[in-house]
């Protein structure tokens, strides 16, 4: 038997802005279950934190209009102040880890002790904590003590959040770019061991927060706050295009996509004349108006699927888009009922994201809601407010999510805070329209720094002969990398700077063989040379030795390039340079992975190396410390311990 079964065993993993957790090991596993803001707020007495703010209770008003004081007198005659829990206000929150450095300690600690508290685990349960490379040594004997002293665990691990990575993707060498709130950390793992050396930590100005202050710098002259910001680069318009692409009606667009006809293109869709033009089209005229591809004009902007409604209702023809929507609906209806299929809605073709020069996103305003709150409003009139001013689509949820903390707090792929938090009981939505600035969020250049310290965490591999496989296994994961499309901008940043082309690579080779003869200037041939050691298109010998000679430290011991015969193998293609870059796949076995994404795939790494070293190993390897091994070794001897 075990001495650990997978329902004690508790994974958790702090980051700068949040901190996932969970306890126990599901058959199949999942996302954490547990989802918490790392911020914790000053306490009544000093060095004591409290995990939501507190503030005195708000005065009601009262039915004759005049206010009235919930304050109790108290038996020693002074007023007994109420008090409650703020869960959605941030203001006065201390934030104990900075750019993946924690920089407050006793708040840090109160953060894992809410957390502890709020997962109610069992004595007898293991704990793993995935660690940032940020983090010192010492540091790490600091965080093994408070977990041995504060709740008596029997046995404590440590795991690199790199290393996690690469146990989640199942590849034993790889190069982890890990993409936080304001950093990024850059690992070359090469069979499984992490190479500290030329390790990039901590990459300040090269996380989400970087884009979202670019996002500020284009609108700010706009009206838009730095909140307005960081929605909008979590909604689905906002997106990083690779290098070169044009921007929406720059002037730029391919050729094949230039309107040579207006009149063509008003009336049927074709860019141009002529049969070639015409074959791009369908043979249902364009519009608007009845039996046509548009259909009638009602004066609906339906732009990335966002409803203006308020367009609609400004333009007095509701009741139009109303018995439009009624009749499609009706024939659905009755062509189902008939068991034929259903027609095909006349709606305009939506163009993709990046070809829109303008596109809606729904804002969540809590300054609005907040100012509404201090109104002393009853509830009727709160209610009657909030449906005045929301100007979102009645339904239960949409893109920013709506529980009961801020919208930073949702990441892009729908995963919010635990079911424990407070749901929201109906929050004010804002259309904003937004331009061409929604594709400049890399406004200082994040793309390029990213890619100059993955060359630089690569190059400083000693071994070369894995630089190649640490450029062809490249892991894209952290929540600062959600925002869309910069995983695949990332890549092609990548590959502009420091990708070598097969046909430029060729110059390592012989390009003609050195069996068939060249014509000389005499008119005669030149002799064929006698086939060496190295073949008839293998290495040139004197591009060898003239590429070689220079970096005699990188060629096997007792080699000598200079001699044909002792040639061979010798040289170990491109190693400073690479002539492939590439994505890892992401496994396919977690289902529950692939619905939110791979974007925290270091908690998944943490529950199968919990799964191994707690249950499968038991501790054989010494994957973990006891507290046997605690009370002899102390808090220095994690270090023989952690993975």
């Amino acid at each position: 038997m075990p001495p650990f079964k997978d329902d004690q065993i508790i994974i958790i993993a702090p980051g700068s802005e949040t901190t996932v957790a969970q306890l126990g090991l599901p058959e199949s596993f999942t996302p954490a279950r547990l989802r918490v803001r790392s911020r914790m707020f000053p306490g009544e007495k000093e060095g004591e934190f409290e995990p939501y703010k507190i503030r005195r209770k708000q005065e009601k008003s009262a039915p004759n209009g005049e206010a009235q004081d919930d304050t109790k007198p108290s038996t020693d005659g002074e007023p007994d102040v109420q008090w409650e829990e703020d869960r959605v206000s941030e203001e006065g929150a201390i934030w104990p880890i900075q750019e993946g450095r924690i920089v407050d300690w006793p708040c840090f600690f109160a953060l894992i002790t809410h957390v502890y508290n709020t997962l109610n685990p069992p004595f007898h349960a293991a704990i793993l904590l995935i660690t940032q490379p940020a983090w010192t040594p010492k540091e790490h004997e600091r965080l093994t003590q408070f977990f041995f002293e504060k709740f008596k665990t029997p046995a404590f691990g440590l795991m690199d959040a790199a290393l996690a990575t690469s146990w989640a993707y199942g590849v034993h060498t790889a190069t982890i770019v890990d993409v936080g709130k304001a950093k990024t950390d850059v690992t070359a793992i090469s069979e499984f061991i992490p190479h500290t050396q030329g390790r990039i930590v901590s990459l300040a100005g090269c996380g989400g927060e970087a884009f979202t202050q670019g996002l500020l710098s284009k609108l700010k002259s706009k009206g838009l706050n730095r909140d307005m910001c960081e929605q909008l680069k979590r909604s689905p318009i906002c997106e990083l295009l690779p290098p070169g692409t044009p921007l929406p009606g720059s002037g730029d667009a391919p050729e094949q996509r230039r309107i040579t006809n207006p009149a063509s293109a008003a009336s049927t869709g074709a860019a141009g004349s002529g049969p070639a033009a015409a074959a791009a089209i369908g043979n249902v005229p364009r519009g608007p108006g009845a039996d046509t591809e548009v259909g009638e004009d009602l004066g609906v902007d339906e732009n990335e699927g966002v409803l203006d409604v308020a367009s609609i209702v400004a333009s007095g023809k509701m009741n139009e888009y109303l018995a439009k929507k009624e009749k499609e609906k009706l024939e659905k209806v009755s062509v189902k009922k008939k068991g034929g299929p259903a027609p095909q809605a006349n709606k305009p073709v939506r163009l993709p994201n990046a070809r829109l020069e303008k596109a809606t996103f729904l804002y969540e305003d809590h300054a609005l809601l907040d100012t509404l709150k201090g109104m002393n409003l009853n509830t009727q009139d709160m209610a009657d407010a909030k449906s005045a001013l929301d100007e979102g689509p009645n339904r239960k949820g949409h893109e920013n999510g709506d529980n009961g903390e801020p919208a930073s707090t949702i990441e892009a792929n729908g995963v919010g805070e635990s079911s424990s938090t407070t749901k929201r009981t109906g929050s004010i939505r804002r259309e904003i329209d937004v331009g061409n600035e929604r594709f400049m969020a890399d406004g200082d250049n994040t793309l390029e720094k990213i890619a100059d310290a993955v060359h630089r965490a690569i190059s400083s591999v000693d071994d070369v002969s894995k630089r190649s496989d640490l450029w062809d296994q490249l892991i894209i994961c952290g929540n600062g990398s959600k925002l869309r499309g910069f995983k695949d901008a990332l890549l092609q940043t990548i590959q502009t700077k420091y990708l070598v082309s097969p046909s430029s690579a060729t110059i390592f080779t012989s390009e003609i063989p050195s069996n068939i003869s060249t014509p000389a200037g005499t008119g005669a041939n030149t002799p064929q040379p006698q086939l060496g050691p190295h073949g008839g298109s293998q290495v040139n010998p004197l591009l060898l030795a003239a590429t070689t000679a220079q970096t005699q430290h990188l060629m096997p011991h007792g080699s000598n390039p200079s001699m044909s015969g002792m040639s061979q193998n010798t040289h170990s293609s491109h190693g400073q340079t690479p002539t492939s870059i590439k994505f890892v796949k992401p496994p396919e076995y977690f289902p529950e992975w692939k619905d939110v994404g791979f974007d925290e795939s270091a908690f998944l790494g943490a529950q199968v190396a919990a799964k191994v070293i707690f249950v499968v190993d038991q501790g054989q390897t010494k994957g973990y410390m006891t507290r046997p091994d605690y009370n002899d070794q102390g808090p220095q001897g994690i270090h023989d311990y952690s993975l």
